[in-house]
């Protein structure tokens, strides 16, 4: 598909992998909208890319992806590409019972339950448009986890086989359903529990992600697994135990 000429929106678009993106739709001439939680990094994010529209929505409530709907709809009448890239990753024991699941980032909502609604919600007006794209941002994880993570690995898994689906139901449309599936990436995505934990390998760079983007769609390469996370999409069907024991040091 065309990669420039469009109007895109990046859900957690203020940091990490959605800036990146943002960055790179930019400098290939798309009008880009990026929406995210905090007032302060959307603040920063317009500060150094001037062309960004920014709005502040919370995609985990229902109510904000509502509005987030609506305001598109009634502001952006040529929006034609949606990024589902908001996520947030916990480190969780169960046998701690519900402890670790408290707070206000529940990663089933972010992860999945945004991107499912979203979707539904565009999907009509994406038809409408001649050329429109769903990119759904997952991650290497989503074929072999990580027990530590085990939520947010379920929803990843759960994103990707959403993705599939998705993509065959819309093969009809003008609707391009893309799946990007990212390693360890340099982000603060955790939370700062890899620094936590005392891992040292931070991953890739976003930008690197962002390009593999860019590419993946102007050659409409509907799943693309960037860097390590070829590694482990191809020995989920290969050797899937023995990598399973090896990321998690069993």
């Amino acid at each position: 598909m065309h990669i420039s000429g469009n109007t895109i929106l990046i859900t957690g678009g203020a940091t990490g992998i959605g800036l990146a993106l943002a960055e790179a739709f930019l400098r290939v001439e798309n009008k880009v909208i990026i929406c995210g939680r905090r007032e302060d990094k959307l603040v920063q994010a317009k500060d150094k890319f001037s062309k960004l529209q920014t709005m502040k929505f919370d995609v985990a409530n229902p109510e904000d992806r509502d509005r987030l709907y609506h305001w598109v709809k009634e502001n952006h009448k040529d929006f034609n590409i949606l990024i589902n890239n908001a996520g947030v990753q916990k480190a969780i024991d169960f046998k701690k019972g519900t402890t670790d699941l408290q707070g206000d980032e529940n990663e089933i909502n972010i992860n999945l339950q945004a991107p499912v609604h979203l979707s539904a919600q565009f999907v009509p007006h994406l038809m409408t448009q001649k050329e429109a794209a769903i990119v759904n941002i997952s991650s290497g994880l989503a074929f072999i986890p990580i027990t530590i993570m085990p939520v947010y690995c379920a929803t990843k898994a759960a994103l990707h086989s959403f993705t599939l689906s998705l993509r065959y139901q819309l093969k009809d449309t003008s609707i391009k359903v893309f799946e990007i599936i990212p390693p360890t990436t340099d982000t603060e995505l955790d939370r700062g529990a890899r620094q936590r934990r005392g891992q040292t390998d931070r991953g890739i760079k976003p930008g690197i992600v962002a390009e593999a983007t860019i590419e993946a769609m102007e050659k409409d390469d509907f799943e693309v697994a960037v860097g390590q996370a070829q590694f482990l999409r191809t020995s989920s069907r290969n050797e899937p135990e023995r990598v399973f024991q090896m990321i998690n040091g069993l």
